[in-house]
């Protein structure tokens, strides 16, 4: 079976941020961001909506169709605009869990590298979905669209980090946060 890649559209921001938030409810950092699952999902939806609307207006949210998986890319060969409002959004989007997102972006932003790439912010597989190679298509796909720039990534899972090796990115650095989960940086030199 033939699967599409295609841009998201303003209209499939909270699709997408759903999405990313069913992906990532058990990962590494989720029980620290977010400890009560009792609204975990709503919550990481919400802060993901800022980050993927800020993607379709600013960088790319390429999507599989159907809804199954989304890679979230913002290209930083350039002056990249911050997501208008972020502070006061991000607070009522998380609530009480603001600062512990607070200090994630902190960790983003202080290991963040200043030479041009793109920046791979987001990738999200269904976990139904998940081992059928989607991730590495949608990998593939932007490093096609993107030949001759680097790219740039962070990740806490340790089984995303074995797939972002196995399509080049090695690994820059890590850092650790504060309820122990390590999140390492990864960078993909420019391939033509």
């Amino acid at each position: 079976m033939m699967t599409e890649i295609r841009q998201a559209g303003p209209d499939e921001v909270e699709e997408v941020a759903d999405l990313v938030a069913t992906a990532f409810f058990d990962n590494e950092i989720s029980p620290y961001l977010v400890p009560d699952t009792a609204v975990r999902q709503q919550v990481m939806a919400g802060q993901f909506r800022i980050i993927v609307e800020h993607a379709i207006a600013h960088g790319s949210v390429e999507a599989v169709a159907g809804g199954r998986a989304a890679a979230v890319w913002f290209p930083r060969t350039g002056p990249l605009p911050e997501p208008a409002d972020y502070d006061a959004r991000l607070a009522a989007a998380t609530g009480e869990a603001v600062e512990r997102f607070r200090v994630l972006d902190a960790n983003f932003e202080a290991h963040h590298p200043d030479e041009p790439h793109h920046h791979l912010a987001l990738l999200a597989v269904h976990p139904e979905e998940q081992g059928q190679g989607l991730g590495s298509m949608l990998l593939d796909h932007h490093h096609a669209l993107i030949s001759g720039t680097a790219a740039y990534l962070e990740t806490g899972n340790p089984k995303a980090r074995a797939l972002y090796a196995r399509h080049g990115y090695r690994d820059r650095g890590r850092f650790t946060m504060p309820d122990g989960t390590v999140f390492w940086t990864m960078w993909r030199p420019e391939q033509d």
